[in-house]
């Protein structure tokens, strides 16, 4: 009974809503921590809220220890809480002073806490095998281009091209479109068709690769959606045939009784 009460108050909104603000909050604090001009006025305030709210976090794990029993590590969510929360409670000094910089993994909570993140977060993870090949197609290109800008410009360009790893370097600064610009002008004045060695690297590398990752996620994201949609269909489904056998009962038990009372009609009637 009272394990039930607990599991009811964890599970209310309110209670998640609550949960919700106090890692809002503690992101904040955590963030004005490293400001040496506020950690000089408000610093014992902002560590006594921290406290506080690392208190209610144990206190909220305990709940749900409680509430769901061993139950509660079946789900990776609540494993990842109760990890963030149980670092937080080893003592930030010496070797493990590291430690206190991973509190603002508490932040990350909030993914849990908050559905449509969860969603996104979850299909990304679940895109995780598809987007591995766009990351062999990727160093694929990266390969190609890396020996044939060797091939080509190493000899003028040896800072750029000299190797294949610094082509690859290279590709890569050019990929991000950081300064690209600057390293296509200056070859472009040696080799006049380099202009489409790099067009034809940025519109496979950094344009074509991005729209199929986008596509991978956003068509897990489809799948993920048509299985909840599935899911709440079976719901309503097993809902409207428990209804209808209730139905049937009661229309049989309402026979049962017309037909008593037939019975007993024509019995008077006889009579």
């Amino acid at each position: 009974m009272i394990k039930e009460k607990v599991r009811y108050i964890v599970e209310r909104n309110s209670f998640q809503n609550f949960i919700i603000g106090l890692i809002i909050l503690n992101s904040f604090t955590i963030g004005m921590e490293t400001s040496k001009s506020i950690m000089n006025s408000f610093g014992n305030a902002l560590l006594l809220i921290d406290k506080i709210i690392l208190a209610i976090f144990v206190i909220e794990i305990f709940l749900k220890l409680y509430a769901y029993g061993f139950g509660f590590f079946k789900s990776g969510w609540n494993v990842f809480d109760f990890a963030i929360v149980a670092i937080a409670l080893l003592p930030a000094s010496g070797a493990l002073a590291i430690l206190r910089s991973l509190r603002i993994f508490r932040s990350l909570r909030l993914i849990k806490n908050l559905p449509r993140l969860r969603f996104i977060v979850e299909s990304l993870l679940l895109s995780i095998p598809s987007i591995g090949w766009i990351f062999v197609l990727l160093t694929l290109v990266f390969y190609v281009f890396s020996v044939i800008g060797t091939k080509l410009f190493g000899a003028s360009f040896p800072e750029w091209f000299g190797t294949i790893w610094a082509s690859m370097f290279s590709l890569f600064q050019i990929m991000t479109l950081e300064g690209w610009a600057d390293i296509a002008r200056a070859v472009n004045e040696l080799y006049p068709f380099a202009n489409l060695y790099f067009i034809s690297f940025i519109l496979i590398a950094s344009y074509t690769t991005l729209n199929i990752f986008i596509a991978i996620v956003v068509n897990t994201m489809s799948e993920i959606q048509h299985k909840i949609s599935v899911k709440e269909t079976e719901k309503i489904s097993e809902i409207i045939v428990d209804e209808n056998e209730e139905l049937r009962n009661d229309i049989k038990n309402l026979k049962e009784q017309i037909l008593k009372l037939e019975e007993k009609l024509s019995k008077r009637i006889n009579i």
